[in-house]
Formats: C-alpha cells, structure tokens, sequence
C-alpha cells in the first residue's frame, strides 16, 4: 500500500489544529457573549483564520456551537471522573457528601467557560437555534443530576441501600440548584471561594438528608 505523501500528514495536521483553534475561540468567546452574539466575524478576527476555514469544517454556526457543547461536555465530565477517583470507603454522610462537593468546586473553578456558556443557553433558549447543541444542552443537565444523585447515594449508602436512594432521588434537584447558585455567585465574584459554598451546601444536604430518614 502506498504512503500518503507528507504534505498529506503536514495538511492533516493543520487541519485538526485549525479546527480546535476554531473550537477553542468560540467556546471562549461564546461563553461571554452567548450564541447570538458570537459572529463567524468575531471568530476570523480572533482566530486570524479565512472564513472559509470555518465553513470548512462546520457547516453552519449552528453546528459549530454544537461541536463546542459536546467538547466542552466530554472535558467537563471527564474531569468530574478523574476528580473523584478514590472517594472515602468510611464516614458519616456529611463527610463523605462533602468530599465529593468540594472535588466538584475544584472542578467548576477549571471549567468556567464551559459551564459559563451552558448557563447562557440555558437561560436565554439560544440553544433552540441549534437542535444539536440543544439535545447536548438537555443531555448535559440530564447527566449532571444523575451525577448529583449519584454522590448523595453513595454518601448515604451506610444507611442502606432503599435510603440512600430515597434521599437521592428526593435531593437531586435541590442538589443541581445548590450548584447553579455556587457557579453564578463565582461567576459574579460576590466575594466568597467556592469551598465555602460547597461545606454549607454540604451542611444543607445532609440536613435535609436526615429529615426525609426520619420522617420515612
């Protein structure tokens, strides 16, 4: 079989490059102005890329955003993965639930872009534009609460099985609003780390945790 010639390899590469240089400058500028206020102009005058390079590689602005999403998705919970690998084995809830929080902060704090964007589209339904992006904007929320679910289980796991998933189920959206509210608060610098929201978050869950054990 024949060899591609290097400068296929040499295209190839700056192909991908510019693709994720393409990828890079929109997430971020996206994630200030929104959807709707991010032109493929903007984008040529940030990139320093032909237009043409854009249309290249994504059809429309609409599938740009889309390819944005699902790369900021994959980074985003691949690092929630790697964050909380080797989760305490022992401990009262309250130690084990706020463990798995403050890893989350760590998390949010290096994927602000992200999550940045997210909450715009979320908020202001730009996202309707672009089905694709718009399923990855709903998948993205779906798996983020079963994520939620799935650290307030495992922190109550001690109480067995049936209450730990009661207490899940029950505190999954609470849980998603804590963290929106944490994000938007860092976002607006009111002043206050995000460890500090996630031990009070923490202190609300388990709280409100034991109430529903209590009351069952």
């Amino acid at each position: 079989m024949d060899k591609p010639a290097p400068e296929a390899h040499t295209g190839n590469r700056r192909g991908r490059r510019s693709r994720q240089e393409i990828l890079d400058a929109a997430a971020r500028v996206m994630s200030v102005r929104g959807y709707a206020g991010t032109s493929i102009s903007t984008l040529v005058k940030e990139t320093g890329l032909p237009k043409s390079a854009f249309y290249h590689h994504f059809a429309s602005k609409a599938g740009l955003l889309s390819a944005v999403m699902a790369q900021g998705a994959r980074g985003f919970f691949d690092a929630m993965r790697e964050a909380h690998r080797n989760p305490p084995e022992h401990g009262a809830p309250r130690e084990r639930l706020g463990w798995y929080l403050q890893k989350t902060g760590e998390v949010f704090v290096h994927r602000e872009e992200f999550l940045r964007l997210l909450l715009v589209l979320v908020m202001s339904r730009e996202a309707a534009e672009a089905p694709e992006a718009q399923r990855t904007v709903s998948a993205v929320r779906d798996e983020g609460r079963d994520y939620m679910r799935h650290m307030i289980r495992s922190s109550f796991m001690a109480e067995g099985e049936d209450a730990a998933n009661a207490v899940a189920d029950a505190l999954g959206h609470f849980g998603m609003a804590g963290f929106d509210g944490a994000f938007v608060s860092l976002q607006s610098e009111d002043g206050k780390p995000i460890a500090e929201f996630m031990d009070q978050l923490a202190d609300a869950m388990v709280a409100l945790g034991a109430a529903l054990l209590a009351a069952r």
